[in-house]
């Protein structure tokens, strides 16, 4: 037999609704049952108990006959004290008192008890209530018996009844709950069918979409925008490796064809040669260097989380400072701002700002650092031909290169502006590009 946790979830539910229904039935049953068999035994009391209380009034008014007609369905008696039988109905025993003296002892007015019926020739059990009369010195006791027998038999038919009746209705709910099941369940196997067919690369596009805007329908809105989120990212992941083959290619063939080109030709100038093959080793070290520094960005720590082991509290002016000084060409106006950074991260997006507008400046570059309120910014301004507004957000993109020639002739591959959101995005600060009349103007802002 199966375990439920390996039915499916229409079956799971279908046991489930079935069990909670089955127990519903059965408490309903029995509480029907007892309730049915008080107020049919109430009913019964009361009506021996009002066939008492008229014979006792009988007796109270003197009136009282030898043989009292009564309903047929009833027995009574009228005893004194010593035990002595003074009125019946007809078909009541005249000699011997329907209750044994020890029961009556225990009687108070009103009481009723259950005896035995053959022993006084009635069927089943006996419903026997009893009433005081006459006077107090002289008291004499009404009994008045009734038969139960149709009762029980009542309560009994009702109890086959429901027995049979129940597991019919289970049955009949059971398959309108399957199919009930079926059809609200119906959109979420579209789902999965669908997300089969996507990820197995039979079909592409989104899921479908059912009709009703319920919980299913958020469902497929949520499976779709995941997968557009994973179609992004998995297109994102190809050009990456598309775009980092090419970068790494470009090098390497340079020097598989100096190497050739050497190998074929007796004077080879080797000091030059090995010049040569150190810039293509440098740009190679540059490349992967930034490649690996963006793969630790993805697989690590989120964008605005820094690992606390690296911040220091530092002198951006002087860290700045010492960053422009490898460039002979930049100007820079040295000012004191004191921040908690990772000085290496820092520094490198410095000197990539620096490195991207040398590329494309044409005489001056400069560089200013300021405190504006709770924040440190860093400026790197050059005199190029700028980058239009609609494509300032694009270079962040990794491997983007407007002009493409041209920055891979001056040794850019596109990462850089990436690496400098990237860290920067680690330090809670933003960073945006913006004219300089003429040129290019990054602001780069940092918490203090």
């Amino acid at each position: 037999m199966r375990r439920p946790s390996e039915l499916s979830l229409r079956a799971r539910l279908l046991w489930l609704t079935v069990a909670v229904v089955t127990t519903g039935l059965a408490v309903g049953g029995i509480l029907l049952i007892g309730v049915l068999n008080f107020a049919l035994l109430r009913a019964v009391n009361t009506e021996a108990l009002d066939t008492a209380s008229g014979v006792a009034k009988l007796v109270d008014q003197h009136q009282l006959a030898d043989v009292v007609p009564v309903n047929p369905a009833m027995q009574m008696q009228v005893v004194d004290s010593q035990g002595r039988i003074l009125s019946v109905s007809p078909g009541a025993d005249p000699i011997v008192a329907m209750l044994h003296d020890d029961e009556l002892r225990g009687m108070a007015d009103g009481d009723a008890r259950t005896i035995p019926g053959h022993r006084i020739g009635l069927d089943g059990e006996a419903r026997v209530v009893m009433k005081v009369a006459g006077p107090p010195t002289e008291p004499v006791r009404v009994l008045v018996a009734r038969s139960t027998d149709d009762l029980t038999q009542g309560v009994h038919i009702l109890r086959i009844t429901l027995l049979i009746a129940f597991p019919l209705l289970l049955g009949m709910l059971a398959v309108i709950i399957w199919r009930m099941l079926g059809a609200a369940l119906r959109p979420v196997d579209a789902l999965r069918a669908g997300a089969e067919e996507i990820t197995g690369g039979t079909r592409a596009g989104r899921l479908p979409l059912p009709e009703s805007r319920d919980e299913v329908y958020r469902l497929a809105v949520t499976l779709n925008g995941m997968l557009h989120r994973l179609d992004a990212a998995r297109a994102r992941q190809r050009a990456f490796v598309a775009d980092a083959a090419h970068e790494l290619r470009s090098p390497l063939t340079n020097m598989r064809t100096e190497l050739e080109v050497a190998q074929r030709l007796p004077d080879t100038d080797w000091p030059a040669l090995s010049a040569d093959l150190l810039t293509d080793v440098d740009r190679l070290h540059r490349l992967v260097e930034d490649l690996l520094l963006l793969a630790r960005s993805d697989d690590g720590a989120p964008p605005g989380r820094s690992p606390a082991a690296r911040l220091a509290s530092v002198d951006l002016g002087a860290l700045v400072a010492d960053i422009t000084s490898r460039y002979p060409n930049v100007g820079y106006d040295r000012k004191e701002v004191t921040a908690t950074v990772e000085p290496d991260a820092i520094g490198r997006v410095v000197a990539n700002l620096i490195d991207n507008a040398e590329r494309h400046a044409r005489e001056k570059i400069t560089v200013e650092v300021a405190e504006e309120g709770k924040h440190a910014r860093i400026t790197v301004t050059d005199d190029g031909p700028g980058i239009p507004a609609a494509d300032r957000e694009r270079v962040f993109d990794r491997f983007t290169r407007l002009d493409d020639a041209r920055a891979r002739d001056a040794g850019g591959s596109g990462l850089g502006l990436a690496i400098v959101r990237e860290l920067v995005r680690r330090h809670h600060g933003t960073v945006t590009l913006g004219d300089a009349n003429p040129g290019l103007r990054v602001d780069v802002r940092l918490p203090v």
